[in-house]
């Protein structure tokens, strides 16, 4: 995501390697979307205390949720032409509670779907 977001080619990302589905296709929209506004997003971005919510290993995809802290407060926003900082809303959550469900491919597991949960961790 790092460096999807740092990138307005996206070239290097390979994003797919990590990502599939609903995830994939929603963080590409979304980079797309600020690129677009001649942004990008610099920094690192953290996840502490992953918790895995539940396993299902028997299906025809196996796959298993997780829950953890996302942490982007060391992403910075910049203007891709001048690199200035933007400014953001004060108020926007910089580490929130962020469910995830993953599934097995034949290449390894994949995120597929991520559900900001809307609350700070």
């Amino acid at each position: 995501m790092e460096q999807l977001y740092a990138d307005p080619t996206g070239k290097n990302a390979h994003l797919d390697r990590y990502a599939a589905s609903e995830a994939l296709k929603g963080a590409e929209t979304d980079a797309k979307s600020t690129h677009d506004r001649g942004l990008v997003i610099t920094g690192k971005v953290s996840l502490s205390d992953a918790n895995v919510t539940r396993v299902d290993l028997s299906g025809q995809v196996p796959n298993a949720t997780v829950s953890a802290c996302l942490d982007i407060s060391r992403w910075v926003t910049v203007s891709a032409e001048s690199r200035e900082p933007v400014s953001l809303p004060e108020n926007r959550l910089t580490a929130y509670e962020i469910v995830s469900v993953v599934e097995k491919y034949p290449e390894g597991w994949r995120v597929t779907r991520d559900e900001p949960q809307g609350k700070a961790c």
